[in-house]
């Protein structure tokens, strides 16, 4: 067979092979979506992926957002880089459970954009996970863009069997009306819909613990009853969110001190119940 080939059909030949024997030892794959941006997701991701470590799985998190890589920043590790190895490339070891690839930890400038077409996207999502030494992981997250395009189609496509799709929205109907369009997306891709999230869903003060809907209530849970998938939870805006991402901490680890975060942490029950793991 290898005969009838050029040395670049050998290579993507090589890599698939390399991609689906990586993929063998990841036990459930999830892939984090929004239909639109500034929902939450990359924090959403982020945060599943920390809960998970900290309940002992070993869990990698991949960065298929190649226009705004986000997840080295709210995991405090964005002056750090992978590297790679005869083998491979190494991932960035954020603690004894918890591993992370980003084309932010490749030495990328965060102040240049990302002007590439499809394919090119494409293919370092292919890279990424064909060529890192992920190990045997129990959870791989993939922290998708937004939208219905490229990267997320990319990542679905190829890996083989994702486990499930997290759906994030905020409750205000113009982000569950795209939201319905990631669940129809996933739906297509006969992926299974883990469920979906209402994130910023009321405002907690800081002072008295009273929540205002300041995006409404509601809209996301609706959303997935309609579309007949599971609602996961819905999880406040808390103002310490923002303190907690700039310094790449991620929430979950004040998980008895805020509202939000022990919301959110019944979510991972819930996901975790949907996976088996």
């Amino acid at each position: 067979m290898k005969k009838d080939m050029d040395a670049k059909e050998i290579e993507r030949f090589e890599q698939e092979k390399r991609l689906k024997e990586k993929m063998t030892k990841v036990r459930y794959t999830l892939i984090v979506m929004s239909g639109k941006g500034g929902v939450g997701k990359t924090s959403v991701a982020v945060n599943l992926a920390y809960a998970l470590s900290l309940a002992g799985k070993s869990v990698g998190i991949l960065d298929a957002d190649i226009h705004g890589p986000n997840i080295a920043k709210m995991l405090g590790i964005e002056k750090r880089s992978m590297y790679s190895l005869e083998f491979g490339i190494e991932p960035v070891e954020i603690s004894t459970n918890l591993k992370a690839v980003s084309l932010a930890l490749t030495g990328y400038d965060s102040d240049q954009p990302v002007i590439w077409r499809g394919p090119m996207k494409a293919a370092v999502i292919r890279q990424f996970l064909s060529d890192v030494n992920w190990g045997a992981l129990d959870y791989l997250i993939i922290d998708s863009p937004p939208g219905t395009g490229d990267e997320p189609l990319s990542a679905c496509q190829l890996i083989p069997n994702v486990t499930g799709a997290v759906i994030v929205t905020t409750p205000q109907d113009v982000a569950v009306l795209d939201a319905r369009k990631s669940i129809q997306f996933a739906k297509e891709l006969k992926i299974p819909v883990a469920g979906v999230i209402e994130n910023m869903s009321g405002w907690a003060c800081p002072h008295c613990g009273h929540e205002a809907d300041i995006f409404k209530r509601g809209g996301g849970q609706k959303a997935a009853q309609e579309m007949n998938v599971p609602f996961l939870g819905r999880v406040p805006f808390e103002p310490e969110f923002v303190e907690y991402a700039d310094r790449g901490t991620p929430f979950v680890s004040f998980r008895e001190k805020t509202k939000s975060a022990q919301a959110f942490m019944d979510i991972v029950d819930k996901i975790r119940e949907f996976t088996g793991g």
